[in-house]
């Protein structure tokens, strides 16, 4: 009688110690990193856009916690002896731009503006935060310190995305 084999499951069958992993990440660490530098190039736009004063206020801080987590990504791209590559990054860019095309149409309705700016500026952070997580998980098999340096960027993005989340209640509310 032949033995049959039980299939086995998809997670004991990848190398997590493997260049594969490297690659893998190194990519998606571009695409954030491009998303990024995309967000930064409008992030001032919005902030000059922004009518309550506590939403431009976190803009402004958004910066600097953007300008810190590619520092700390190039940080890691010296880490990997890797340089930042432009793939395909339409994906997050085009979550940037549609977020900013969204904003433009509440155009004279200051507080629907600022209302829009909040909600895209957390979807924007959820994805950030996401990214971070998964990018952090596999760093524990490239290098300790490069997952040190992503809960950084997570723990900043988290920090900005709880911020807004304290603006648009008091922005609603008040």
């Amino acid at each position: 009688m032949a033995r049959k084999l039980k299939p086995q499951k998809s997670w004991e069958r990848i190398n997590l110690g493997s260049d594969q992993l490297k690659r893998f990440f190194i990519t998606h660490l571009d695409r954030i990193y491009a998303a990024k530098m995309h967000l930064i190039s409008k992030l001032p736009i919005l902030a000059a856009e922004a009518k309550f004063s506590d939403l431009r206020n976190a803009i402004e801080e958004t910066i600097k916690g953007v300008q810190n987590q590619l520092a700390r990504m190039q940080m890691i791209y010296m880490l990997l002896d890797a340089e930042v590559s432009t793939g395909s990054i339409h994906g997050l860019i085009g979550l940037v731009d549609d977020a900013f095309e969204a904003i433009k149409q509440q155009d004279g309705e200051a507080e629907l503006q600022d209302l829009s700016i909040i909600f895209y500026l957390q979807n924007i952070e959820s994805v950030e935060m996401a990214s971070f997580q998964i990018l952090r998980m596999a760093a524990v098999k490239l290098d300790k310190q490069i997952s040190t340096l992503l809960k950084e960027n997570y723990e900043e993005a988290k920090s900005d995305r709880a911020l807004l989340l304290l603006i648009s209640s008091k922005y609603i509310i008040s």
